[in-house]
């Protein structure tokens, strides 16, 4: 991402190896729940659009799920771009790569898409709506969008020895609201598509659980995240560093405990243009 951009206020840690690593293993994690609601949709071979497509981590699966489709991913990483280019150059042209801010998705034309995607970014931007509405303009009448949105009041963990509900809305909820975005943001999308005219038809949740998800994979992503995450958040809150990375590092120890029960609440709502 390159210098701070007003609709990119995480793009340090954004671009941290670390988010790599997070992007890779949040992947392996919800695919296999998150797949069956693309198999819900019922297309065959559609023109995808991944906006905030990182480095191509669910392009190479959506082109290995729909073997007719075209994805046109867009970012404002350009290292990110590379990388999802290198992942998906065995698919014969069916994907590329741009350079595309979120909110506008300027450059691409109205009513090119069959289905929208959007996942893990709006609880990092600004502005939501604004994506939504770019979203909403390149899809194709009736096509459908479909929205990844976190909301971090969704993990739980027991048994751990610190309040790990203080730990979000203290540490990185309040890190967020200090750049301007919002990590509660999952639970406003259905009402913001309303808003926009978009019918938001249903609303899933992937389940990411120490029951469902192997605990090597769950804790991945939070290893990712606190390497990537506790410098900033000690520094914009009133959380000290050593607080910070021993929350984490008992959220870590619960994931990891045969006896312990971790669980992440992920909603994806669908719309319909």
């Amino acid at each position: 991402m390159g210098s701070q951009h007003p609709n990119n206020p995480q793009s340090e840690q954004m671009s941290d190896e670390s988010m790599l690593r997070n992007l890779a293993a949040q992947a392996e994690a919800t695919w296999p729940q998150e797949s069956a609601l693309f198999d819900r949709y019922g297309l065959e071979a559609p023109a995808i659009c991944d906006v905030g497509c990182g480095p191509g981590e669910l392009a190479e699966r959506l082109l290995e799920h729909y073997p007719g489709a075209t994805v046109v991913g867009v970012d404002l990483d350009e290292a990110h771009l590379a990388r999802a280019t290198e992942r998906c150059d065995r698919f014969d042209g069916r994907a590329r790569f741009d350079v595309a801010d979120a909110t506008t998705l300027s450059g691409l034309a109205d009513d090119s898409f069959d289905l929208v995607i959007c996942r893990h970014l709006l609880q990092a931007v600004p502005d939501p709506s604004a994506v939504l509405a770019a979203m909403a303009r390149i899809a194709k009448p009736r096509g459908r969008l479909h929205v990844v949105a976190e909301d971090y009041s969704m993990m739980h963990f027991w048994p751990v020895t610190v309040d790990t509900d203080d730990f979000w809305r203290r540490g990185p909820i309040a890190f967020a609201a200090e750049t301007g975005t919002d990590l509660r943001s999952g639970r406003k999308i259905y009402n913001l598509m309303s808003e926009l005219g978009i019918d938001a038809a249903r609303v899933d949740f992937v389940t990411v659980d120490t029951t469902r998800v192997s605990r090597e994979i769950f804790s991945r992503i939070w290893v990712a995240w606190r390497d990537g995450y506790a410098p900033a958040i000690a520094a914009h809150t009133e959380l000290s560093r050593e607080h910070v990375e021993r929350c984490f590092n008992e959220m870590i120890a619960c994931i990891n405990n045969p006896n312990g029960y971790a669980v992440w609440q992920i909603p994806v709502i669908t719309g319909v243009v």
